[in-house]
């Protein structure tokens, strides 16, 4: 009933938001992409994405359909390594950013070790600007983080808009400067915050440094200031800042796969742990 090739280019749509994001990561025309997405829309009787000039995002149905897609593609995926017997091996060195710790990350992880037993597999947590340094000096293989604003590189795994965050009862006082709670540099998300509230001319006080992310969510439900985070991760015990608050917009965000420098005894397993990221990468989010 399914085409895998309109399941792909559906999850490739969901993950990035944006049809030309898509079209550029499967190197697709954007056409090609509208028509696998509206031939996957007949097949369903269902519309998946509500679409205009400006923004893309997904419906209820949408929704719904991720995990069927991811799960159909992971068979498929399963399917094709059982029957062409072959065997990754090898060290993979894969660095991901503190921002996937909360995230169902680990399931992908336990997948990739399942379906490749024999890939000795090294995992760094860090900072996304961190792994990036670590990528650039032959230290890791594959990253998954947060782009650099001057950065290019790397293949778009989904696109989110930063929004602020903070505990429920958080009341900030538009009198007096901003307690952030922020990543140590070379933080991205830190120097976006800081960034944004330069252009706006408002006082700001860092209230809480810390390198771990549940260090900072336990800092933000304490309620000793806010910070700046991916709308799409929002963790449990925290709520965006309503708008009446009057904090400048953050921008937004991409996070990407990046491969380090190609060493033959990791491509492969590189290669097939980014494809897997890429396959089920609604796991990244914390919906529902």
């Amino acid at each position: 009933m399914y085409d895998l090739s309109h399941l792909r280019t559906f999850l490739a749509v969901s993950q990035t938001l944006s049809f030309t994001q898509a079209a550029r990561r499967l190197g697709l025309r954007q056409s090609t992409v509208s028509q696998h997405v509206r031939r996957l829309e007949d097949a369903t009787g269902r519309q998946l994405f509500t679409r205009d000039t400006h923004s893309v995002e997904l419906t209820e149905d949408g929704e719904a359909m991720l995990g069927f897609a991811r799960r159909m593609l992971e068979v498929q995926e399963q399917a094709s390594a059982f029957f062409t017997g072959t065997r990754l091996r090898g060290r993979l060195r894969f660095g991901a950013s503190e921002d996937f710790v909360l995230t169902r990350l680990p399931e992908i992880l336990e997948g990739f070790r399942s379906d490749h037993p024999e890939v000795d597999l090294e995992l760094t947590v860090e900072l996304s600007g961190t792994l990036h340094e670590q990528l650039d000096a032959g230290k890791l293989d594959l990253v998954l983080a947060k782009r650099r604003a001057e950065d290019s590189r790397g293949e778009l795994v989904w696109h989110d808009k930063l929004v602020w965050i903070g505990a429920e009862r958080l009341r900030l006082d538009t009198d007096r400067p901003v307690p952030l709670i922020v990543y140590p540099p070379p933080g991205i998300t830190r120097a976006l915050a800081l960034e944004a509230l330069e252009r706006q001319g408002r006082a700001w006080r860092i209230a809480c440094t810390s390198g771990s992310l549940n260090g900072l969510i336990a800092a933000a439900r304490a309620g000793l200031g806010v910070m700046a985070h991916s709308r799409g991760m929002v963790p449990p015990g925290l709520v965006r800042v309503p708008e009446r608050v009057g904090l400048p917009e953050l921008g937004e965000v991409d996070f990407v796969l990046v491969h380090g420098r190609r060493r033959v005894s990791a491509q492969g397993a590189a290669d097939a742990l980014a494809g897997a990221i890429l396959v089920g990468g609604d796991r990244l989010h914390l919906r529902g």
